[in-house]
């Protein structure tokens, strides 16, 4: 049985501007209904990535590729409006002067009563019938939002190419529209490429993320493995606050006060950094205010003194100055705990969440 090609590939994209590379060779598949989120800091490359494979930016080098069929190298190019893709960005762009009615029909081809038939369907969809005769300044953000969505579909495109499409909503509203509009897509079976610079949001939507750097693809994977397999430390801060442990390696081992961890193919007298987040590091409660510090099972605990606590909300967050070295660690804590500064506790760490990597400055 033949397997059917990726709804949208890219190959080797790159794109100068001047002296300076801006994407550098970003390759990407996505299959129909999947939604990839290409994830990164703002400046990264993501923007003109989805500019190139949209039309409106013309890579240097590398392949644009639907279906299979090329839309675009660096001779023959598919005009933007003949490739069956569409566009939402962070500013909604609806016109004004149109109702909701006529905003989402506007660029549909037809027949009327086809085109009405279409428009209502999504608008059913999406929750807004009763809107269908209102003007956009009549609308709330996230209504805007909805009806962007719903006119971005109409003409039934196979990729869908988001640009921070919900950071102009307030967040009691974004979750529940993100949902949404992840259902709507799904249902529409739509190849989705989603830009954001926010991890929470790629790992709520996306089935694929592409972790993005300095223009070039770092790392790409399910959510899952990106955030507990990361590629480096970098990746790692990424996501989350971290805590670094740096050591030098002896026998491809590293000394820290919670044991010895291993670092393989590491050199001798070179150094190493052991990163942890904050809610993988454990309060010994039992052992809290005791003396000497005894080797325990899964590990060594180390004792810190609390230098300040805070309530987060549904979480706590305690900085520790540990007695080794006086560097500094943090601890999150579900619920609240609110530990006075001076105060002695036992910390441990969970070794299987801990991520060993040559050291950087």
């Amino acid at each position: 049985m033949t397997q059917s090609p990726p709804r949208l590939e890219i190959r080797h994209l790159r794109k100068d501007y001047g002296d300076q590379r801006v994407v550098d060779d970003v390759s990407l598949t996505i299959k129909p209904g999947q939604v990839t989120c290409l994830l990164g800091p703002s400046g990264c490359g993501k923007s003109t990535t989805l500019r190139m494979i949209a039309g409106v930016e013309m890579q240097d080098t590398g392949e644009i590729h639907v279906d299979g069929k090329l839309v675009c190298d660096t001779v023959f190019r598919v005009p933007p409006e003949r490739r069956e893709i569409g566009l939402m960005f962070q500013d909604f762009a609806l016109f004004p002067h149109l109702t909701v009615a006529d905003n989402v029909a506007f660029g549909l081809r037809g027949t009327r009563a086809e085109k009405r038939a279409r428009v209502e369907e999504l608008l059913g969809n999406v929750g807004l019938m009763r809107h269908i005769d209102a003007y956009p300044h009549a609308l709330s953000g996230g209504e805007q939002q909805r009806v962007a969505l719903a006119r971005a579909l109409a003409p039934r495109p196979k990729i869908m190419l988001m640009d921070e499409p919900f950071s102009g909503l307030d967040n009691r509203l974004r979750d529940g529209i993100r949902d949404e509009t992840l259902d709507l897509l799904k249902e529409e079976d739509t190849a989705v490429l989603l830009v954001t610079h926010e991890p929470e949001e790629a790992m709520r939507m996306a089935d694929e993320i592409a972790l993005m750097r300095a223009g070039k693809i770092v790392q790409q994977g399910a959510p899952y493995n990106i955030y507990n397999a990361p590629v480096d430390k970098a990746a790692v801060a990424f996501f989350s606050d971290i805590n670094v442990i740096r050591g030098t390696v002896r026998g491809a081992l590293t000394s820290t006060p919670f044991g010895a961890f291993l670092a393989p193919g590491v050199p001798d007298g070179a150094e190493v950094d052991i990163v942890i987040r904050p809610q993988h590091i454990g309060i010994d409660f039992d052992r809290a205010g005791r003396g000497p510090n005894p080797t325990q099972r899964d590990g060594v605990a180390a004792r810190g003194v609390v230098q300040r606590a805070r309530f987060m909300g549904s979480e706590s967050l305690v900085e520790f100055r540990m007695d080794h070295d006086g560097s500094m660690l943090k601890a999150t804590v579900p619920n609240v705990f609110l530990p006075k500064p001076g105060m002695a506790l036992w910390l441990t760490i969970r070794r299987d969440r801990c991520f060993v990597f040559p050291a950087t400055s």
